[in-house]
């Protein structure tokens, strides 16, 4: 269906008769139904001139400049040439194109754009006066620095576009863009620097793209990752998010490959792998040595995070593995609610406390966190719901969750921490061996566009392995990561 919808719009030029082209738009866009789409009619050098716009997608004072534009010449203009180059010459703006066909020009309209058309003319003037509603530039929330930028993505894809470039000012930088959605018509950016991104890698991402067939992308970025990834039933996130631009310059100088889908201020970056999720911007803001020890911290968090609990409940049902300088493990009180119950209930209860934060509303943040540690804690101990052990271990669970860089990481690990936990209560200790190496096998066997997961772990690349443990200083790092198969190597001279 849509296909052959294409076809008809390829085919749908603009008639030289300007009635008959303002009844086809009428009808098509529903002129006089939709409050927000106008058109303004002027009479210039004996010739009817129409102007077509979305107000509130484009800047109403830009319009308004050049249509005084457009007076001036009607009242002090004779007509010598041909109407349609006078106003050409006349529009005071750096991007005019021409356009044949009605379903290209209604697309730019309802882009931002305005198009004119000229009494007995077969082709429109576009002009790029857009201007999207949205926020300014501000660091994103979920991945703040002590030192660095405070500027970060934003809804609109021209200024997340001029964002990088304002960091990488190479010639070779490309930012490609089309349309995606046959209804929404979303603008979507594919980001490389030629001469560094593999192009074959480009070439996935590109067809991948154009080959998504979908009514409109309400959910902007993460249906696109969808569509390209084909994640399927897969928890781990296979493609980096970030909201930072020097995060994503960073990745564009290795060699990976960006992609910016307008309304979202989230860039997906390709391809990526298990390692990339557990590396944050604070890390290279402080000296190497801090910033490996920033890191290490981060990972014994996420470690904790995973095998606290299951570990803890594991020495619970079977006392006799724990040695006597650890005898103390355990609860030192019991209830009538079994261990393994009050660990699912405290888990369950932490991940509706995070819910809660997120749909309370400010003000009401303060109120929520009082109810959480007095209420709830409190009198769950004093009732005999819960016993203190259970609360200690499921709160440094959820710490490390919270210090996991990426939040899809952060969920995909809270996941694999129930299910071992549910193994370790029927089955004990077989229970965790076996589930905790089910999980290895896995992320062993996922691949991101060829990209294996646990690279360089799997398979082992002991330098790249060494990047990951130690941050290295800059200097020392000349190459790019192999993985992404960069046409140019070296990115820096011998220190």
């Amino acid at each position: 269906m849509s296909s052959k919808v294409k076809k008809i719009d390829e085919n749908d030029v603009f008639s030289r008769d300007l009635r008959e082209n303002e009844k086809r738009i009428t009808e098509r866009i529903g002129i006089g139904t939709s409050f927000d789409v106008g058109v303004r009619k002027l009479y210039i050098l004996d010739k009817e001139v129409h102007f077509y716009f979305v107000n509130g997608l484009c800047d109403i004072q830009y319009v308004v400049e050049l249509l005084k534009e457009l007076m001036y010449l009607d009242a002090n203009e004779t007509k010598e040439n041909r109407v349609k180059d006078q106003i050409e010459n006349r529009l005071t703006h750096v991007q005019v194109e021409h356009v044949g066909n009605m379903g290209e020009a209604l697309t730019h309209m309802l882009s931002g754009l305005v198009f004119i058309l000229v009494e007995g003319e077969s082709d429109a003037l576009v002009v790029d006066v857009r201007s999207y509603p949205g926020r300014g530039p501000e660091e994103p929330d979920t991945e703040r620095v002590v030192r660095g930028s405070r500027d970060g993505y934003t809804e609109n894809i021209i200024e997340n576009t001029a964002l990088t470039r304002r960091r990488i000012r190479d010639e070779k930088l490309r930012h490609e863009i089309m349309k995606v959605g046959a209804r929404s018509k979303t603008d979507i950016c594919i980001s490389y620097i030629d001469g560094v991104a593999d192009p074959n890698l480009v070439n996935i991402i590109r067809k991948e793209l154009e080959a998504i067939d979908i009514d409109g992308l309400t959910m902007a970025d993460k249906v696109v990752e969808e569509f390209v990834v084909k994640q399927g039933n897969n928890p781990f996130p296979i493609v980096r998010y970030t909201e930072r631009p020097d995060v994503a310059a960073t990745h564009l100088l290795e060699g990976h490959v960006l992609v910016i889908v307008d309304a979202s201020p989230s860039v997906i970056i390709f391809p990526t792998t298990f390692f990339h999720h557990v590396q944050h911007a604070e890390e290279f803001r402080q000296a190497p040595f801090v910033g490996t020890f920033l890191r290490w911290v981060r990972f014994v968090g996420m470690l904790f995070s995973l095998f606290i609990l299951p570990l803890w409940l594991l020495m619970v049902m079977q006392p006799s593995l724990l040695p006597e300088t650890l005898d103390f493990i355990g609860p030192n009180e019991t209830t009538n609610i079994p261990v393994f119950a009050q660990i699912v209930i405290a888990e369950l209860g932490i991940e509706l406390l995070r819910m809660a934060a997120i749909h309370t509303p400010s003000p009401l943040a303060t109120a929520l966190g009082l109810v959480a540690a007095l209420l709830i804690g409190e009198i769950a101990i004093e009732v005999g719901l819960l016993v203190p052990e259970v609360i200690l271990y499921v709160a440094v669970g959820a710490i490390g969750m919270f210090a996991t860089p990426s939040y899809e990481l952060s969920l995909a690990l809270k996941m694999l921490r129930l299910a071992l936990i549910i193994l370790v209560a029927i089955f004990k200790a077989p229970g965790f061996i076996i589930g905790t190496t089910i999980f290895f096998i896995f992320l062993a066997l996922i691949k991101s566009l060829n990209v294996p997961y646990l690279w360089p772990f799997l398979p082992f690349y002991p330098k790249a392995l060494l990047d990951i443990v130690i941050r290295q200083g800059v200097p020392m790092k000349r190459r790019r990561p192999s993985i992404v198969k960069p046409q140019d190597p070296i990115k820096q001279g011998p220190a």
